[in-house]
């Protein structure tokens, strides 16, 4: 049997993280491909979270996924992949914050008062364009993600971390370099700057929101994947 065939061959998506982890350390790239599929939809909203918009967040994938590609060997398993992944793809993002002098003071915005008349503006009225059910989750799901983008990035990121990711308080303290006390203030605050906008309406699309499948997901891997293809000629 050849190589080809015995990597054909192999039910990538029957093995566990730390098993695709091994075979990419044993040369089989095509394992990473699905390593890429399994975690985008988490990383994707992270980075978009972080930069606050789409293609840029797509670049930051790129640009993590190949940092994670190189240093694979130094990943230990003491925390999961997934984690291991989203902390690569905070400190590129947040890099890229850097550079363009993007960065709010955070110590500002933890320390500002609660202003409870603050209102986050987006459009109120579905219309009437389309009748169909799906037609109008998509639209709730629009306002959804416009009224998470207008929070403060530093609120942006805790929200989508906690709230649509379900990362624990103290993984996302952790991952965010911030205590346990700072991520609930701020997932609070963020709760009830969306909840006056929205008034609870949104909560039954939330796992809908800032969606990476499809073609998105199939960009940005398949990218990586001709990069890495490129580098091993």
């Amino acid at each position: 049997m050849s190589a080809h065939a015995h990597v054909a061959s192999v039910d990538y998506a029957a093995l566990d993280d730390n098993a695709l982890v091994a075979l990419v350390r044993g040369g089989q790239r095509e394992a990473f491909r699905h390593i890429m599929q399994r975690c985008n939809q988490r990383l994707f909203r992270i980075a978009r979270s972080v930069i606050g918009e789409d293609s840029e967040a797509e670049d930051v994938l790129q640009e993590s996924y190949m940092r994670a590609y190189h240093k694979l060997d130094s990943f230990r398993g003491d925390s999961t992949l997934l984690t291991w992944l989203t902390s690569i793809v905070l400190n590129e993002a947040r890099g890229r914050l850097r550079k363009r002098h993007a960065m709010v003071g955070l110590e500002q915005i933890d320390a500002a008062p609660d202003d409870t008349h603050q209102i986050i503006q987006f459009p109120s009225k579905f219309g009437n364009e389309d009748p169909a059910v799906s037609a109008a989750r998509a639209q709730i799901r629009h306002l959804l993600e416009h009224a998470i983008d207008e929070l403060p990035g530093a609120f942006r990121t805790v929200y989508m971390m906690r709230e649509v990711e379900e990362c624990t308080v103290e993984e996302t303290a952790q991952l965010l370099a911030i205590k346990p006390e700072t991520v609930k203030t701020r997932l609070h605050r963020a709760r009830r700057l969306l909840r006056t906008s929205l008034q609870g309406t949104l909560a039954a699309t939330m796992s809908e929101a800032f969606p990476f499948m499809g073609q998105r997901c199939a960009r940005v891997t398949d990218a990586v994947m001709a990069r890495l293809q490129v580098e091993s000629l």
